[in-house]
């Protein structure tokens, strides 16, 4: 049996640099400590723990430069898109604050006999949160962030692929007065993150991630119905273009839905459905846009359109499956060819899987996009429906009434018009169906996992009567002598 790992290494992907250096966390004496804190925790006041994290996005504002050139560096995203990510760590304060206050307030009715009926919310306790590598800080602190406001305490498992995030992002809540043991941090692998989904001592667990580790934690929390779980899993995300007016406008936002973050997100759209025989010069389009794409390292200059994936195993994983495409009759349009062979630079690649008998419905999560050519809408929207999954979809051109039709057809929990697939506004709530989600979106929507409704029927004074179904005390056989 081979020895237990105790240390955890991060490299910059970009350049195969040691960035970051840990030891591996024990779940038990994290959940301990969280367990330990949180009383004290849920017992402030709402305003008390609503101004500490208005803190803690003063503390990552004043820190935002080193912070986004950490996620740059960790992710190997360029570093004007960890820039943006930082900001979406800052503006999820004040959006939470505010879906807290719509989502789950006070409410107080009038009862019966004179009794008032309060609704008010109480938090699950000690969460655990299992954060992803593509939004290392972001997609963590959506679920961190409203559930500390509602007054849990959190155990957070980083990606072991961006444990230096995990642990800055943990830090900026401690500097701002988050007590420590109201946030912990555990650092380490799969194992890990088993061990801590599995504990006794947390009441939910709030998963970003694949569908497959999705999956596993489904069938795991089917026996333990008392605790809460929140899944938000990939896509295998449409893009369908029909009738678009102009051609470089569709292209372009094919182009965005497929390739930003280097194709490194849920929301990206795997599978472009055109129509057949007039699909050829929205192709021809994207192929010049995406020859003029710069992928680079973070902070290169002029700045990169996109940079590696996250590692090189990953990249191995996409050209695999790429090849797989091709060798069941995919055809390639633009390869996904490794820039480095020491680095995992792919170059964006598009590939017509129209003569694909039996496509995998898999999310290729990187930059691979694939052509669907149908004849007409409605094979459009049947293309669009054959998933397992259901996050995002996205209609380019057509008329209000196509659309209409799109959006009544489609199955999916984010549905655009005119718009990127990946082009989810933090205000709304975001999640999917199918193997996209378990019908607890996050976002806006994240407070309605964070805590759970307590319904009371309240009177100053108790009165009561029994009017029916008791006997006469008058009667004569109930009288005495």
């Amino acid at each position: 049996m081979s020895a237990p790992v105790t240390s955890l290494t991060s490299t910059e992907p970009a350049t195969g640099e040691l960035l970051w250096t840990g030891a591996v966390g024990d779940p038990d004496s994290e959940v301990g400590a969280a367990r330990g804190a949180w009383a004290s925790w849920a017992s402030r006041s709402l305003a008390f723990r609503v101004e500490t994290l208005r803190r803690f996005a003063n503390a990552a504002r004043q820190k935002a430069e080193p912070f986004a050139d950490l996620i740059a560096r960790e992710t190997g995203k360029p570093l004007w898109e960890a820039r943006t990510e930082v900001e979406a760590v800052i503006n999820k304060v004040d959006i939470s604050v505010a879906a807290y206050a719509e989502r789950t307030p006070q409410r107080r009715l009038e009862g019966a006999m004179g009794t008032r009926v309060a609704v008010r919310h109480k938090p699950h306790g000690v969460l655990a949160v299992l954060g992803p590598y593509n939004f290392p800080a972001h997609l963590p602190n959506g679920h961190i962030v409203p559930a500390l406001i509602a007054g849990n305490a959190i155990v957070f498992k980083p990606s072991e692929k961006t444990p230096a995030v995990g642990a800055y992002l943990v830090g900026l809540y401690h500097e701002a007065g988050v007590p420590e043991g109201a946030v912990r941090c555990v650092q380490g692998g799969p194992e890990v993150g088993k061990a801590l989904a599995s504990h006794s001592g947390i009441d939910g667990l709030l998963f970003t991630g694949s569908a497959r580790a999705g999956l596993a934690l489904s069938r795991q929390f089917a026996e333990t119905p008392t605790k809460i779980l929140a899944l938000e899993m990939g896509g295998n995300n449409p893009l369908v273009v029909w009738d678009a007016p102009d051609t470089y406008a569709a292209a372009t936002i094919a182009v965005q839905s497929a390739f930003l973050s280097a194709g490194q997100r849920c929301t990206a759209a795997r599978r472009l459905i055109v129509r057949e025989g007039q699909h050829q010069e929205l192709i021809d389009t994207i192929v010049r846009i995406i020859d003029r794409l710069i992928i680079d390292h973070p902070h290169a200059n002029p700045a990169p359109f996109m940079g590696p994936v996250i590692d090189n195993v990953a990249a191995d994983q996409l050209q695999d499956a790429f090849l797989e495409l091709m060798g069941r009759g995919g055809r390639a349009i633009r390869r996904l060819d490794r820039k480095d062979g020491d680095k995992p630079f792919l170059t964006p690649a598009l590939i017509d899987v129209t003569e694909v008998a039996k496509r995998p419905d898999a999310e290729l999560f990187g930059p691979a996009l694939q052509i669907i050519r149908v004849p007409d809408f409605d094979a459009a929207i049947v293309e669009a429906n054959a998933t397992r999954y259901g996050l995002a979809a996205s209609l380019v051109g057509g008329s209000p009434e196509l659309y209409d039709r799109f959006w009544a057809n489609v199955r999916a929990g984010v549905i655009n018009w005119n718009g990127p697939t990946n082009g989810a506004p933090s205000k709304a709530p975001f999640g999917g169906i199918g193997l996209s989600g378990n019908h607890r979106p996050s976002a806006y929507y994240a407070a309605d996992y964070c805590a759970y409704p307590v319904t009371s029927s309240e009177a100053e004074s108790a009165r009561a009567n029994i009017g029916v179904g008791l006997a006469d005390p008058n009667a004569p056989e109930n009288l005495e002598g």
